[in-house]
């Protein structure tokens, strides 16, 4: 049986999340003698200056004998967070602060949302 066959047997159902520069592959995986186990892999992509781009992978296995553990751990945690912080998203709040359009001032010069200085085309 050839290797690409046996990635083939092996792999039973996936799902695919992607998350802006994420992406998370959850994967129901065969084991030798039959039984069932969960791969989660994050996949985030990095761009270089040229436009050429790599991905780094991060796995994890996850098998039957710990799922129960690993489900009440990750609820907790996503629970603590919701409580301590809420839904809101925070990092994208602080996006929108940055994405606001400069609004001219009393003399017709644009203000720049944010530290920037504000500058006409007079002084320049």
């Amino acid at each position: 049986m050839s290797e690409k066959d046996l990635v083939d047997q092996e792999e039973i159902h996936s799902k695919v999340l992607r998350a802006g520069r994420r992406t998370y592959f959850f994967d129901v995986r065969s084991t030798k003698a039959g039984d069932y186990y969960l791969t989660i892999t994050e996949s985030k992509k990095f761009t270089h200056d040229d436009g050429s781009y790599h991905y780094k992978k991060h796995k994890i296995y996850l098998y039957k004998e710990d799922f129960e553990a690993f489900r009440e751990n990750v609820e907790e945690m996503m629970d603590f967070i919701i409580d301590e912080k809420g839904t809101e998203v925070i990092s994208e709040r602080h996006q929108k602060d940055f994405k606001k359009e400069d609004t001219p001032s009393e003399n017709g010069e644009a203000k720049s949302a944010g530290s920037f200085t504000d500058l006409s085309f007079d002084d320049i």
